[in-house]
């Protein structure tokens, strides 16, 4: 028998989501940020295209909004991957990184519009689901 927690590992992004998300890195910003919301129009329930237009958000606010709708995106994919609500979800499997980024983005931005409690649990949560890991916002680039 084995003992320890588990690990849950999301599906892959779809190919053309991920794709298209790697050409837009050399975009001008107004043109980024526009290219990679209407790849969010077209994939909703992907949270690396919500970290994706939370990386380029163009205020606190609204980069909170995109963090916070890619996590609870991210976590209903866990549940229906079979997590439930203890284990592992790594960073060194690229699946789980829209998940982990959309949380750190979401704990770094609770920080700055003053939710000072927000910030402590989302840094807490990913230092239990990631402990090697140390995903931070943007690490992986959109």
């Amino acid at each position: 028998m084995t003992s320890g927690l588990g690990e849950t590992v999301l599906p892959d992004e779809p190919p053309d989501l991920v794709r298209r998300l790697g050409e837009m890195a050399d975009l001008p910003s107004p043109g980024r940020h526009q290219a990679i919301a209407d790849v969010v129009r077209d994939h909703p329930r992907s949270p690396l295209a919500w970290a994706a237009l939370g990386d380029v958000a163009r205020d606190d606010v609204e980069a909170y909004a995109c963090y916070r709708v890619g996590y609870h995106r991210g976590l209903d994919a866990l549940r229906a991957a079979g997590w439930r609500g203890s284990g592992f979800v790594r960073g060194s499997h690229a699946s789980n990184l829209g998940f982990l980024r959309c949380l750190a983005g979401l704990g770094e931005q609770a920080g700055r519009i003053g939710e000072q409690d927000e910030a402590e649990r989302c840094r807490v949560f990913l230092a239990q689901l990631d402990p090697d890991g140390a995903v931070r916002r943007g690490a992986t680039g959109a």
